[in-house]
């Protein structure tokens, strides 16, 4: 038996882009562990899109938008897989169409689907899945380490994104009354994925939170799945409504001195030529 002791437990892993993304990269270490992963993915166009790499794998369609399809998400992988033992959340969205303007200009209609699909959909899937979940089950949910920060190019996801971490929270409240079923977050700091591509600026705070690390390298994709994958363990049983940050010190270490003298340089060069008159 493995450490973590994952062989043959059923986990529902949902939203699967593509391979770059950390729903695969825990997937794949899942199966790795032995486990037995089922496959939840929004349309049937990114289905198709997967079909080499998920190949004689269970996949669902699952468009978290819409209730019925996850009532009927939870009722199909019931029948066909029993009891689950875990579930990831690794879902987001937000329309950025129109790029980014202040906070307080934010579109309502935007704001309310981001929430809806990024942070309310766990709570619409805890309430599905509830009955279907093994009494020690374990539900892990992809948030961000920057929840008390104002990542001005991230725009309006880093409150819903607190948003989902409370979700968890209360979630965690909320099953302990009749269950045993553990509910927290992992929060990753800036990660090469597909889908933070499409964040405007986002190469250059990638680059410049990777110089706040303590070890002046980004986090990885696969830490983060390292991460889930012990959340999802019994080895973790200790952690409840809980989040976990995987930032390699970038958020106590704003004052590195390296960053400082970057970031200070134009008025450094002023000194100096001070200094030279």
């Amino acid at each position: 038996m493995s450490f973590l002791n994952l062989e043959g437990k059923r986990i529902l892993v949902i939203g699967v882009a593509n391979r770059k993304s950390v729903a695969w990269h825990v997937a794949k270490t899942l199966e790795e562990e032995g486990a037995e992963v089922i496959y939840s993915v929004r349309s049937d166009a990114r289905k198709q899109s997967l079909q080499s790499l998920l190949r004689d794998k269970p996949v669902y369609v699952c468009d978290v938008e819409n209730k019925e399809e996850i009532g009927r998400l939870a009722e199909d992988v019931s029948a066909n897989h029993g009891q689950l033992h875990g579930m990831v959340h690794s879902i987001a969205f937000a329309n950025y169409s129109e790029g980014f303007k202040p906070f307080h200009e934010t579109n309502r209609d935007d704001y309310l689907q981001a929430t809806s699909i990024s942070s309310f959909s766990l709570v619409e899937l805890a309430n599905a899945f509830k009955s279907h979940l093994d009494n020690e089950a374990s539900v892990v949910a992809i948030s961000i380490s920057s929840l008390t920060i104002t990542a001005e190019n991230y725009g309006y996801m880093s409150p819903i994104k607190a948003s989902l971490d409370a979700s968890v929270r209360y979630l965690a409240k909320s099953f302990s009354a009749d269950s045993k079923v553990r509910f927290n977050t992992v929060n990753p700091s800036t990660l090469k994925t597909s889908a933070s591509a499409g964040i405007p600026g986002y190469l250059e705070s990638y680059l410049f939170s990777e110089k706040l690390t303590f070890r002046k390298e980004a986090l990885k994709t696969q830490e983060v799945a390292n991460a889930v994958v012990f959340l999802l363990s019994e080895r973790s049983s200790g952690m409840n409504g809980s989040s976990m940050t995987l930032d390699q010190g970038m958020g106590i270490n704003y004052f590195d001195g390296d960053v400082i003298k970057l970031a200070m340089r134009p008025e450094s060069d002023k000194v100096e030529s001070k200094k030279g008159e």
